[in-house]
C-alpha cells in the first residue's frame, strides 16, 4: 500500500466501529437470542447494509493503492476459507459460506485481471455506471429485479435451483450462510469505489489525506485485524457476563 489518505483510514475506522456494535447486537439476539427494543431492531437492520455498503465501497477504492491485488485477493479469500472452516466446527449455527472476505478475495483478483480496463473509464462516469448497475441488481439474490412496491420482475426459478450457484448472487431456496456477500451485486459497488478510487489515486488536497483523528485512523489501517478479532472477542465477553449471571451460554 502506497500513501495512507486520512480521511480513508478515518471513515474505515467509523464504520469499523459499527460493524462491532452491530455484530454485538446480533450476537445477544440471534446467537443468544436475547430480545431487543424494537426501535434498536429497526436500526439494525438499516445499519447493516451501510455498515457492508461502506466496507466494499472503500476496498474497492484501495485497489488503487495495492501494489498486488492478486496478493491481496488471494490472502482475503484464504482467510475467508478459514473462517468456513472454523465455524463449521465451532459453531455450525453461524456457517459462514461466502461472507465478506471471500467476496473480497475474488472481487480483488477479478479487479486485478480487468483493472486497466476499468482505469481507462473516467472515474465520474465508472462511478455512475457501476453504482447503477448495483442498484439495479441489488435484489437479485432475492429471486428478482426491481424493488416491492415500484417494478419487480422475477427472474426463472432455474438459477436458484442449483445449490454451487450462490457464489454469483443466486443462492438455492435451501442456502444458509451467517455471512452472505455474493458477487452480485456487491461486485458493482466493489469497481464503483475502484472507479472513485481513481480521483485519490490522481492526488489529493492535503486536507483529505492529512489524518485528524489518529484514534479512528489506527482502526482504520487495521481492519483486517479487527475483522477477525473483534466477534471471538464479543463472544467471549458475553459468555463470561451470561455465565456469571446464571444465563445460557454456548462454551461455558
Amino acid at each position: 500500500m502506497g500513501k495512507r489518505i486520512g480521511i480513508l483510514d478515518e471513515v474505515r475506522g467509523i464504520d469499523y466501529i459499527a460493524m462491532i456494535l452491530y455484530h454485538l447486537y446480533y450476537d445477544i439476539v440471534f446467537v443468544y437470542g436475547h430480545d431487543m427494543p424494537d426501535w434498536l431492531d429497526v436500526g439494525m437492520r438499516w445499519l447493516q447494509p451501510v455498515i457492508a455498503g461502506v466496507f466494499i465501497f472503500i476496498a474497492g477504492i484501495s485497489c488503487n493503492f495495492s501494489s498486488n491485488n492478486f496478493k491481496r485477493g488471494s490472502l482475503y479469500f484464504f482467510i475467508g476459507m478459514l473462517l468456513t472452516f472454523v465455524t463449521s466446527v465451532a459453531m455450525p449455527s453461524e456457517l459462514i459460506l461466502f461472507g465478506v472476505l471471500h467476496f473480497l478475495g475474488i472481487a480483488c483478483l477479478i479487479y486485478g485481471f480487468v483493472g486497466q480496463f476499468t482505469e481507462s473509464i473516467p472515474w465520474v462516469i465508472g462511478v455512475v455506471i457501476f453504482g447503477l448497475l448495483y442498484v439495479a441488481a441489488l435484489n437479485i439474490p432475492q429471486g428478482y429485479i426491481g424493488f416491492e412496491g415500484l417494478f419487480k420482475a422475477e427472474l426463472p426459478d432455474f438459477l436458484y435451483g442449483h445449490y454451487h450457484l450462490f457464489p454469483l448472487g443466486f443462492p438455492s431456496y435451501d442456502f444458509v450462510s451467517a455471512d452472505y456477500f455474493p458477487l452480485i451485486p456487491n461486485l458493482f459497488l466493489f469497481f464503483a469505489g475502484a472507479s472513485f478510487g481513481q480521483y485519490f489515486a490522481s492526488g489529493v488536497s492535503k486536507g483529505m489525506s492529512m489524518t485528524r483523528f489518529s484514534g479512528l485512523a489506527f482502526l482504520g489501517r487495521h481492519g483486517l485485524w479487527i475483522y477477525l478479532l473483534h466477534q471471538p472477542v464479543i463472544i467471549a465477553i458475553l459468555e463470561l457476563i451470561f455465565k456469571l449471571t446464571g444465563q445460557r451460554t454456548m462454551f461455558l
